[in-house]
Formats: structure tokens, sequence, C-alpha cells
């Protein structure tokens, strides 16, 4: 011990330390190295846990603004559907024949299915690709087998309605029709 401490000591502090046995010192030493040991492994781990929180914390933060839009994002896509069944009903035949002002109705249409898309797009929503793909439960809802001819079984043969995703989650099935098997 030095000085400075033995000055700190009680007086009967230090007539005990001077006729305590050594082997006690040394005891009494190994128990305090041990309890500092215990306090370093706590303030280790509870560090260890508050940078897990802080990253839990920072993921869940990642994921709110990410997915915070789904709700809403359902929404727009019945007004996706809307403008996409607008646009199939322009036939060609129809294009051809149009008048000037049915030609500008047709233009504001696609101008605002486009727009519509590239701002779905730009908060990560994106049309599932699935026609001509294989079937996958995960992404596909089935309404119905169909014969076809050169397919494989379990191809998907039309969509009846896109389906869409927000990030890596499933934001709606698409809604297909898939190849039977020929019988």
């Amino acid at each position: 011990m030095s000085a400075e401490n033995d000055n700190e000591l009680l007086p009967e502090e230090m007539e005990t330390a001077a006729n305590s046995d050594p082997s006690d010192q040394i005891r009494e030493l190994e128990a305090l190295r041990a309890e500092a040991e215990a306090h370093k492994d706590r303030t280790l781990r509870a560090l260890a846990e508050l940078e897990n929180v802080r990253k839990r914390l920072e993921r869940e933060r990642e994921e709110a603004r990410t997915y915070s839009v789904t709700r809403f994002a359902r929404d727009m896509l019945t007004i996706a559907d809307n403008l996409s069944r607008a646009l199939a009903a322009f036939t060609p035949d129809i294009r051809d024949k149009a008048d000037e002002s049915l030609t500008a109705v047709m233009d504001g249409v696609e101008a605002t299915a486009r727009e519509l898309s590239a701002a779905l797009g730009r908060h990560g929503i994106k049309i599932i690709e699935a026609e001509g793909c294989r079937f996958d439960p995960h992404l596909h809802q089935a309404i119905a087998e169909v014969p076809a001819e050169g397919a494989e079984p379990g191809t998907v043969m039309h969509v009846v309605q896109q389906g869409y995703t927000i990030g890596d989650r499933l934001l709606r099935p698409a809604m297909v029709t898939v190849a039977k098997a020929s019988s």
C-alpha cells in the first residue's frame, strides 16, 4: 500500500492491516480483483446491450420509413388498376378513329398512369413480373387453371390484376391464371 492510502485508513484499520496475515490480504486482494472483474464484465455487457438497442432502433426506423406508406400505397393501387383498365379500353381501332378531344383524353390518361407509376416507384413499390413465369404462391394468387398448349404446367399464362411489392415485402399478390397439366 502507498503512504497516501495509509493516511486514508482509520487507526483501527491500520492496526488490523498491520496485524493481518499476508494470506488474508492476498485473499482480500483476489476478492477485490474478482469484484472489479465482475463490474467490468457487467459494464461491457451493458455497453453491448446498448449497442444492440441502438442498431435495432436504427433498423426499425429504416423499416418504418420504407413501409410507412403501405396502407396509402394499397389505396393507390386501385387507382392504378382503373387507369390500366381505361388504357386497355383504348384499342388501336378506337385510337385510329378518335377525334382530337378523345385523343387528348387518352393522352391525359396515359400521362396520369405514367406519373402514378413513377410516384409508386419512387417509394419502392414495384410491379411483380408474372406472365410467363413459374407460379409462386408467395407472389401470385391463382384464380383459374387453363389449358395451355406448349406451356409447362404451373406457368403463369395471364395476369388478371397486377401484383406489387414494397421494398422486399408483398404489397398485393398478382391475380393470375395458370397453365394446367394436360389430361
